[in-house]
């Protein structure tokens, strides 16, 4: 049944196996949203035991939500997340390093089938997501399952990515299109017309 969460087998989510689990990894997510502010050692801790793999410097604002706190779900080193981020980890999540996701983003790896019959019966499948490394996922954004994000994108606020989106694009929308790619402006102006400081650029 196990194997099933990740090769896209159709499956019953709610079997006791699973379920006996996934309670015990949300245990530690529910410790995880009783942190105080000041516990951020407690906090880096609590991360370490509930994800499959975490970088340094990777951290979570509360209120954090994952099926299974987790226990699927591999960061690189510093990713940041807002408050209000949703993993939906019934299979494999990658984020690569550097990445940042607004508030309430939601990454969802499980589906249900479109045939009311088997709905009726509980089933459900999983496909991995896979974002790359210097991604920012805008604010309320939506990645669906099996979608895979190229390093370097930014997916603009309220998105809905129902489809692969290239490296280093801006793309946006509901569904989400690549709008253009990262270019020359981005390296001269940060917002609108306001220019990046000399300071800020790299040898």
């Amino acid at each position: 049944m196990f194997d099933e969460l990740h090769d896209g087998s159709l499956y019953y989510p709610m079997s006791g196996e699973i379920l006996d689990v996934q309670t015990r990894c949300l245990e530690k997510l529910y410790d995880y949203n009783l942190t105080r502010p000041s516990e951020a050692e407690r906090r880096a801790a609590l991360l370490r035991e509930m994800f499959c793999e975490i970088g340094e410097g990777c951290y979570i604002e509360p209120p954090f939500h994952a099926n299974w706190g987790g226990h699927f779900v591999h960061f690189g080193k510093n990713v940041y997340a807002n408050f209000g981020l949703t993993l939906v980890d019934d299979t494999h999540i990658y984020v690569g390093d550097n990445v940042m996701f607004g508030p309430n983003v939601v990454v969802a790896t499980a589906g249900h089938p479109i045939l009311p019959a088997l709905r009726e019966q509980g089933l459900q499948y999983n496909a991995s997501v896979h974002i790359g490394k210097n991604c920012w996922i805008g604010a309320g954004a939506l990645v669906m399952p099996g979608v895979t994000i190229g390093e370097g994108s930014v997916i603009g606020a309220g998105s809905v990515v129902t489809r692969d989106v290239p490296a280093n694009v801006v793309a946006v929308g509901n569904p989400c299109r690549v709008l253009r790619p990262v270019g020359e402006r981005d390296r001269q102006f940060y917002f609108r017309d306001r220019a990046i400081p000399e300071a800020y650029f790299k040898d």
